[in-house]
């Protein structure tokens, strides 16, 4: 008989416990929402909804380094069309010499004019975006270009960044970079042969020379023999007699070379050495101050033709920067795409994570009060079950 009255109070203790669990389970659901509030409530739908969760966060994270390559392009597009402006205001003032008479005065006061726009794009070029250089590639904590100066005006613009982007993932297996080597895109790497624009007789010898944009040539004679220097008279080359059809002259600052046919040679003097495909913004803009200061002593004729000569120059550097404009312009607007792309992924996987964790609070309340009817009705059982006695089985 006990063993009876033993199992009749275990069974009605468990199946009571088990609508007393389920009650707690739905009243929990009802009062948060979610039809999963811990990974035992439904072990395969929460291993769905954390990898649904940490699909978000990594979205998250690609939608906000987007957000940071968009601003800095965006800075980077505003400097290219900056300085393409002033590289207009340049061309403005230099045509507007070749075109008209100016006195020496007027010169001089173009000259200071633009070395002030020289002055405003190697700032430009060094521009900083949230402690980052823009312009220096992979080498974003130091100035990517330096300056030379003499008596205070800037001779030469070196660039001393990374000839390497640093890339970062913006979208799962894409990567892309808003850092730019500004070597790349502030200067021309489409070499074509030298130009002696000069009547000392040098012409373009046969090698492949290295120098870059503009080179003055000095020719002097030692009394014996003519003599080549490509860097203001630091050093000399001497001309061999009868001259050399590919005589190379070294740069001493630069360790860049120009090969001269020296054979034609016929009288000293100062000459401009241009090799087009090679100009970089800086140059150019020093070399139309310097023609224009006319420091080298230039016959008025030489300047002039010298002065025309340098608008060719500034075309090739406005293209320059109206091609990286556009490439800036480009990527902008592809990442735009790709970010709304993301955020639309974004938004169909919290609709997810939603639809899987959210419950059903009419359906809640249904299954509740079912089961609050349920174990009343056990209770009461139950209540009558344990009431019985030992007459109860006498009679």
């Amino acid at each position: 008989m006990s063993g009876t009255l033993n199992n009749i109070y275990n069974n009605a203790t468990f199946a009571l416990n088990l609508n007393a669990k389920a009650m707690t389970i739905l009243q929990e659901q009802a009062s948060t929402g979610a039809r999963i509030n811990r990974v035992s409530d439904s072990p395969s739908t929460a291993y769905q909804i954390l990898g649904l969760n940490c699909q978000q966060r990594s979205l998250e994270n690609y939608i906000d380094n987007l957000s940071e390559m968009v601003s800095m392009l965006e800075v980077t597009a505003t400097i290219t069309e900056r300085m393409t402006s002033l590289l207009a205001e340049t061309k403005t003032r230099l045509t507007q010499i070749t075109s008209g008479t100016y006195s020496e005065d007027g010169r001089q006061r173009v000259a200071e004019g633009i070395n002030d726009i020289l002055e405003q794009i190697v700032t430009l070029a060094n521009t900083k975006h949230g402690n980052q250089y823009l312009f220096g590639g992979s080498n974003t904590a130091s100035p990517p270009y330096i300056v030379e100066r003499s008596d205070g005006k800037i001779t030469r613009v070196v660039y001393q960044g990374s000839y390497d982007n640093r890339s970062i993932e913006v979208a799962p297996g894409l990567e892309s970079s808003a850092l730019y080597v500004g070597d790349e895109i502030f200067r021309s790497n489409n070499r074509i042969a030298p130009i002696f624009q000069g009547d000392t007789g040098a012409k373009a010898g046969t090698g492949t020379s290295s120098i870059t944009g503009n080179t003055w040539l000095t020719v002097t004679h030692d009394g014996s023999n003519y003599r080549l220097s490509i860097d203001d008279g630091a050093t000399y080359v001497t001309v061999p007699i009868g001259g050399d059809p590919n005589q190379a002259v070294t740069d001493s600052r630069t360790g860049r070379v120009l090969y001269v046919d020296s054979t034609g040679i016929n009288s000293t003097g100062t000459e401009m050495v241009s090799v087009p495909g090679t100009y970089d913004i800086f140059s150019v803009i020093v070399s139309v101050r310097d023609i224009l200061q006319n420091e080298r002593g230039l016959a008025a004729e030489h300047r002039q033709e010298l002065t025309n000569s340098s608008l060719a120059s500034l075309d090739e550097a406005s293209n320059l920067l109206v091609q990286a404009g556009v490439a800036v312009g480009s990527k902008i607007g592809f990442l735009y795409n790709l970010q709304d792309g993301l955020k639309n992924r974004k938004y169909d996987t919290e609709d997810e994570v939603t639809r899987l964790q959210q419950a059903d609070v009419a359906q809640i309340a249904i299954d509740l009060c079912r089961r609050e009817m349920l174990y009343q009705m056990s209770l009461s059982a139950a209540g009558k079950l344990m009431s019985m006695s030992l007459l109860d089985f006498i009679e």
